[in-house]
């Protein structure tokens, strides 16, 4: 078994307002060994150049620290209004900003939910929207030698995601990749071995994340939970990754909430048209063991406002307890 690198994401730490450079100084502090910016604020934005940019290559560089940047887009729309976005642009700021830093991942996520609302266009039209739009970035992130890593977030199920890659006549290693987050495949209605085998070969980063899925009078809810505690078989995943040729990064990403899935609906249903009765018994099964454990006081839901109070504490025990899974596991 190959030896991987754990790192964490800037998004669970949010609430502690840290400058990039006090995050990584957090990672090397509490025996992280790299970070994956999910984005910076508008104000931290603003203070980026290229000398800060090397900045945190020369110190990410002397302390072993892996960097994988953020704030890439895959979805040429406003999420809020639905107009046209461009967003060639805002990728190739991404893109550059990578170089410095001596990356060559970055992670790009635009939002999610949509199939939740009545209101969003319909998962064809924004596929078909998304592959025009990628397609005439190829040349420009290949100049770059950087990966545009698409989150499985809550907007796209590997199958569609697998579709989209094609359109885009990208081959793994290109300039499309997967950043696969394990938890949030759930949320999709999507057992996260089965899917993490589906989107593997495009696989360039992570966001491990273990989780819950309990039945209730609406459906089904999914939330995140602290690592090792969860029903997500991560040392099935991470034996998957393991297989992959290039080298990727364990990177941990945690946080409060949850997310209602109402399967009784028959229109929501309708709207995950690749999934199977075998995985959705999958789903089914994992629930009612997350409800069993549940019961037993051995899985809670975190509330979103109760994070920032325990945020730091709880990124830290994940830092321990994927070691010690790994370790026992693999």
């Amino acid at each position: 078994m190959k030896a991987f690198h754990i790192g964490v994401d800037s998004y669970g730490l949010s609430p502690l307002n840290l400058a990039p450079m006090e995050l990584l100084e957090w990672a090397k502090n509490n025996r992280a060994e790299g970070v994956q910016f999910s984005g910076l604020s508008p104000e931290e934005s603003q203070k980026i150049d290229e000398a800060y940019l090397k900045d945190l290559a020369q110190y990410a560089a002397s302390s072993s620290l892996y960097l994988e940047w953020g704030g890439g887009q895959h979805i040429p729309f406003d999420m809020d209004t639905w107009e046209r976005k461009e967003i060639f642009e805002i990728n190739r700021k991404a893109a550059q900003e990578a170089v410095i830093l001596g990356t060559h991942v970055i992670r790009s996520c635009s939002g999610g939910l949509m199939r939740w609302s009545a209101d969003s266009p319909s998962t064809e039209v924004l596929l078909r929207e998304m592959a025009d739009s990628l397609r005439s970035q190829r040349q420009m992130l290949k100049d770059h030698n950087v990966i545009l890593a698409i989150e499985t977030h809550f907007e796209f199920t590997t199958h569609e995601l697998l579709r989209l890659l094609e359109e885009c006549n990208a081959e793994p290693g290109d300039y499309l990749g997967i950043c696969l987050d394990t938890m949030n495949l759930l949320t999709m209605l999507e057992d996260p071995v089965l899917a993490t085998e589906r989107i593997l070969p495009w696989v360039v980063s992570t966001h491990i994340k273990d989780g819950g899925i309990l039945l209730d009078s609406d459906g089904l809810v999914t939330f995140p939970v602290e690592i090792g505690k969860g029903i997500v078989n991560l040392p099935e995943i991470v034996k998957r990754i393991a297989s992959i040729k290039n080298e990727v990064h364990l990177t941990i990403e945690d946080h409060g909430g949850s997310f209602a899935l109402p399967i009784h609906d028959p229109l929501f249903l309708s709207k995950f048209p690749d999934l199977t009765l075998q995985e959705f018994g999958s789903l089914i099964q994992m629930a009612y063991q997350a409800t069993e454990a549940d019961q037993a006081g051995k899985l809670a839901i975190t509330e979103r406002e109760k994070w920032p109070e325990i945020c730091e504490s709880r990124l830290k025990q994940d830092i321990q307890s994927l070691r010690k899974l790994l370790k026992i596991n693999l």
